[in-house]
């Protein structure tokens, strides 16, 4: 798993963009949205070598592209629009969360009948996105049960198909920017009329990317004081719980810095808000929210948590007005 970057240096270079929004959308699209699904694209790839060469549960390689290739989806996943929505790529890559279990379903009755369709990508791509993606994967990796199920041969194959699946599933959505939606973000004509309406668009990126850190990231596991969730935090079986919120919080400060543009003083105040919550998630010393159920360590968390409602408050209230436009609706409103 590589060390996680902090994201200062991009930050400090994007702080220098220039005014004009069609530049300002140009910037974010150039350094910041391709690179995420380049990125994604390269590590779901070798994803799918590691599977090919060694399709074990308890393979360091193959956990080691595993880790690498969730990083590069969660640090891409706030980018929800265009190519990550068409065909349902992004549920594909990421059904979660899973409220009724049916991943786990899924897996089990693949495995249970052998289905042989999962041999031939083409029609694996048209099973239930549940089967699909990295949280699928999860449990065939890391699940005491799934990772035992059936035979190791059949559980060999589906991992293999789903790692195959990953890395043609991130190749498309990678492919469609550059070769298409990147240029719909430098310039408005079909899908966007106006300048403000990428604005708006790259907004409603930043504001539901805080909105999955505090509703669901932490949201889920907490719970409430009486009923605490902590078998509800996200990718809990790798461990990966606390690392998607630091993975996550890097990838947005530099969006949220470009946003603010040559406003030095709002930049300052976004800066010192992420890295509040950024060292308040380094000091927890939890991987999945265990402590959620303990009040003591349920102060560390609920602590976080009020700084990424912080850093939303900031967003909405001064980001968005500074800007002229607001976020508007996403997929999770109103669910």
């Amino acid at each position: 798993m590589r060390a996680l970057a902090q994201p200062l240096a991009l930050t400090l270079a994007l702080a220098a963009a220039p005014a004009a929004a069609s530049e300002l959308s140009s910037t974010i699209t150039d350094q910041l949205i391709l690179p995420a699904f380049q990125e994604l694209a390269a590590d779901s790839q070798a994803l799918n070598t590691a599977a090919q060469e060694d399709c074990h549960p308890q393979s360091e390689t193959l956990r080691a592209a595993y880790a690498d290739a969730f990083d590069a989806w969660i640090a891409a996943s706030s980018y929800r629009f265009g190519p990550t929505e068409t065909d349902s790529r992004a549920f594909a890559l990421a059904f979660w969360p899973d409220s009724r279990s049916k991943t786990p379903k899924a897996l089990a009755n693949l495995i249970r009948s052998e289905d042989p369709g999962i041999s031939d990508p083409m029609q694996f791509a048209s099973y239930s996105i549940a089967a699909r993606g990295f949280y699928a994967l999860e449990y065939l990796l890391f699940d005491p049960q799934l990772s035992t199920e059936g035979s190791d041969k059949y559980r060999c194959a589906l991992t293999r198909a789903i790692s195959t699946d990953i890395a043609a599933t991130s190749q498309s959505i990678k492919t469609d920017w550059e070769q298409n939606y990147a240029a719909e973000m430098r310039s408005p004509a079909n899908r966007y009329q106006s300048d403000e309406e990428i604005t708006q668009e790259l907004l409603k990126a930043l504001t539901t990317g805080l909105q999955v850190l505090d509703d669901m990231r932490l949201g889920r596991p907490l719970g409430t004081f009486d009923r605490p969730r902590p078998n509800r935090a996200e990718a809990r079986r790798s461990g990966r719980s606390l690392r998607h919120v630091l993975v996550s919080l890097n990838a947005l400060e530099p969006l949220a810095v470009a946003l603010a543009d040559n406003r030095t003083d709002l930049q300052a105040k976004i800066t010192a808000g992420f890295a509040k919550a950024r060292e308040k998630a380094e000091t927890l010393n939890d991987p999945v929210f265990a402590g959620v159920a303990v009040p003591a360590s349920r102060f560390r968390i609920e602590s976080l948590q009020q700084e990424i409602k912080d850093l939303r408050r900031l967003v909405a209230g001064e980001l968005g007005p500074a800007l002229g436009v607001e976020a508007g609706f996403n997929a999770l409103d109103g669910d």
